[in-house]
């Protein structure tokens, strides 16, 4: 049954709250003081003497846990400054949001900030867990000029990340050392890699139309001047000029196919595909580019049509660049086998294998990205534009499908397109599975 302050009488203490009731946690010190106030009459002093210091004694014991009774209070007393809802709203924010004191106290964090730099002791400070110089030399110009300042702040392990951390004062009217002050923490790290991105998107373009460019110029301005009549050296310019032109048509081809994919990726696609036809309409259009690279393509495909949904013109273009790269860089193994095949566990999938070099395997993980070559020679030299592989991805994440890649050097490379069994579930925040 627990006690009704109101039901004691006026002019009573209240159970438990008597000067008794405060000396009886302290019997043990209070006993040995007294024992040393006795021995120190014989050792010399004057008995009022060790009346007053076993006093003192007293009133220090009684008082010093009325002081730790003080600075709770006067800690709970700033977290009630902020209402219960307002603590519900803090909560409800994705945001990390850490609420601190003048003294920089911890009073609320929110789960986001639990989750980001870990939970906070009951009023410990913001050092307990933030050891940034950036951002506590931040707290302290706000807490002593009161202004808002905010900083970008990078961390580089575990992994490279940007956050722009913020502290404000919460206006509530109190007074200055009961002030409360916000700290925030905003995610910046996917629009730095989306700006990391870009830079190196425009740099590499550039970089890949101003190389035949330059062919281009160099040509005309030796057919215009010393190869003017020289009609055996204007032939052969214009065919290098003419495959100049082609390289550059390929890339702004690229270009577009990959800018298209962008602006649909939320838009799946709801057509019906017969996957087994469309890889083998495929392979009959290679086979003479493979009939010329000494390359023999074997198709296994399944006894019963395998339907999967998707976009059958976005498909061709993926198993033609797959296929058109596995004969064009494992052109050594001289055969290429692709399965077609649909299993309980592995859902629809086509594989594409060759017998070639193989990647190494600190390439792998960036074969998709924009211009990423593991050879940049060999690629041109092949006619490529290091396009092919993202679009691939782009077209396979609108496909909500995934692209496992396995390869050994000196034995060759798979790739495997891998169709969802649920038809088109959610898009899967890794498009891509390497291994």
């Amino acid at each position: 049954m627990v006690d009704n302050p109101q039901d004691t009488p006026v002019g009573a203490e209240a159970p438990g709250t008597g000067l008794a009731a405060r000396l009886r946690p302290h019997a043990g010190p209070l006993a040995v003081g007294a024992v040393m106030a006795l021995a120190s009459v014989p050792a010399g002093l004057e008995p009022w003497q060790s009346i007053f210091g076993y006093g003192l004694f007293t009133a220090g014991l009684l008082l010093w846990p009325s002081g730790r009774a003080v600075a709770r209070a006067k800690a709970e007393s700033r977290a009630a400054q902020v209402s219960a809802q307002d603590f519900s709203v803090i909560e409800a924010l994705d945001m990390p949001t850490v609420i601190f004191d003048q003294d920089t106290q911890v009073v609320r964090q929110n789960t986001a900030a639990r989750t980001l730099i870990g939970a906070y002791p009951e009023r410990a400070s913001l050092s307990a867990r933030i050891r940034s110089p950036v951002i506590l030399d931040l707290v302290a110009r706000v807490v002593a000029r009161g202004l808002t300042e905010s900083v970008e702040y990078t961390e580089r392990v575990p992994s490279e990340r940007w956050h722009e951390v913020r502290v404000s004062l919460i206006a509530n009217g109190s007074p200055s050392d009961n002030r409360l002050f916000v700290l925030t923490f905003r995610d910046l790290t996917e629009a730095r890699r989306m700006d990391r991105m870009r830079t190196d998107f425009v740099a590499n373009a550039s970089h890949e139309l101003r190389t035949p460019l330059a062919s281009l110029m160099g040509f005309i301005e030796t057919m215009q001047g010393p190869a003017r009549n020289d009609e055996a050296a204007q032939t052969r310019f214009f065919g290098i000029m003419l495959e100049q032109a082609q390289r550059m048509a390929r890339l702004i081809d690229d270009l577009l196919s990959l800018s298209r994919l962008e602006m649909r990726a939320h838009v799946a696609p709801d057509g019906e595909v017969d996957l087994g036809g469309t890889v083998a309409h495929v392979v009959d259009t290679l086979k003479p580019m493979a009939d010329d690279l000494g390359v023999a393509i074997e198709l296994d495909l399944p006894q019963d049509p395998i339907t999967v949904t998707g976009d059958v013109d976005e498909l061709i273009q993926v198993f033609s660049n797959l296929i058109e790269n596995a004969c064009k860089y494992g052109q050594t193994g001289k055969r290429v086998k692709i399965i077609v095949a649909s299993t309980d566990e592995a859902g629809s999938h086509v594989t594409i294998q060759d017998f070639g070099p193989g990647i190494a395997k600190e390439h792998v993980p960036r074969l998709t990205e924009r211009f990423y070559r593991v050879d940049v020679e060999t690629s041109r030299a092949k006619k490529g534009t290091g396009l092919g592989l993202a679009i691939v991805k782009h077209i396979l994440a609108r496909h909500r499908a995934r692209l496992v890649v396995r390869s050994t050097p000196g034995e060759g490379s798979a790739f495997t397109v891998k169709f969802s069994q649920s038809g088109l579930g959610k898009l899967s925040s890794s498009s891509e599975l390497y291994e």
